[in-house]
């Protein structure tokens, strides 16, 4: 079996760079991957791809595997050239040892523990309190860097975690937390317990679009004017339900943010996601920078 995944990667990894696509084999991926690539005038030169199994089972002549995928990407844009990198998680079928299915597992985008209320309510608790900090957007960066594949047993994990890593990440670069014990107030994660705003996407949308104390932010009309350390919320559907977040960690050549992000673990990458499993033409964003005392 591992043999038959080997062959399937070394395949595919070929399809991402232009001069040694093979129009025999089907991955639309890396078609959308390059596609993407093209619009901002960059190339991928380079991929790695390495393949982890995390289950497999086998009922008579089927067999079927649940593995892992890590791909880096080398990137050239004008003259810069930099690394990106993701994980997937997909599920490949074979018959009599030959490919026959393989496809992502898309996650659930639904968030863990989702409000019944507005959380709007909670920018406003405490707001005569006054905590002042000094944002690190270095250690933010760093933070995102270190953990971005990988999971910090100092805070409890979800499912969905991309907003408990951003939120990780804000904390790390010296946001206070607030509000405690009340879920719907402030931001905030103490043990086994924690805020809406800390871990739940559309949440921590709200927060950052309201706060006026501890953790705050100005939202901004276009990604160009973020720096290291901003966050991007993402809705996928553009239905008004923020679904995804992420931290601004690098730029490109052309200056537009690259992120780092969890539940689509991945680092570097450029911030629009149209290269995304959960990318639609409805998408909608809110780009925000932080600001301190």
């Amino acid at each position: 079996m591992r043999h038959l995944l080997q062959d399937l990667f070394e395949k595919r990894v070929n399809q991402f760079v232009s001069n040694k696509r093979s129009h025999k084999i089907f991955f639309p991926k890396a078609e959308i991957k390059q596609d993407s690539a093209a619009k901002r005038s960059a190339e991928i030169v380079k991929v790695k791809a390495a393949g982890k199994i995390i289950e497999e089972s086998k009922e008579d002549e089927f067999q079927t595997v649940k593995y892992q995928a890590h791909y880096q990407y080398l990137i050239k844009q004008k003259e810069i050239l930099y690394m990106e990198e993701e994980m997937e998680e997909r599920l490949a079928k074979f018959y009599k040892n030959s490919l026959v299915m393989d496809e992502e597992i898309k996650p659930n985008l639904e968030q863990d523990d989702i409000p019944t209320t507005d959380t709007r309510i909670l920018a406003y608790e405490s707001q005569d309190e006054r905590l002042s900090y000094e944002y690190n957007r270095l250690k933010a960066v760093q933070y995102a860097e270190r953990w971005w594949n990988s999971y910090n047993p100092a805070y409890k994990k979800f499912q969905n975690d991309c907003t408990n890593f951003i939120s990780q990440c804000l904390h790390a670069g010296g946001a206070p937390m607030r509000g405690y014990p009340k879920r719907d107030a402030g931001w905030w994660l103490q043990h086994s317990n924690w805020s809406y705003s800390w871990a739940v996407a559309h949440s921590l949308r709200l927060y950052l679009s309201n706060s006026r104390s501890g953790l705050r932010a100005k939202e901004v009309s276009s990604p160009d004017q973020l720096i290291l350390g901003d966050v991007i919320c993402y809705d996928f559907e553009g239905d008004g339900r923020f679904n995804h977040n992420t931290l601004v960690t690098g730029k490109d050549a052309n200056g537009m943010p690259l992120v780092n992000a969890h539940t689509y673990n991945s680092r570097m990458r450029y911030w629009a996601y149209e290269d995304s499993s959960a990318y639609t033409p409805n998408i909608k964003y809110k780009f925000y920078t932080i600001i301190d005392e």
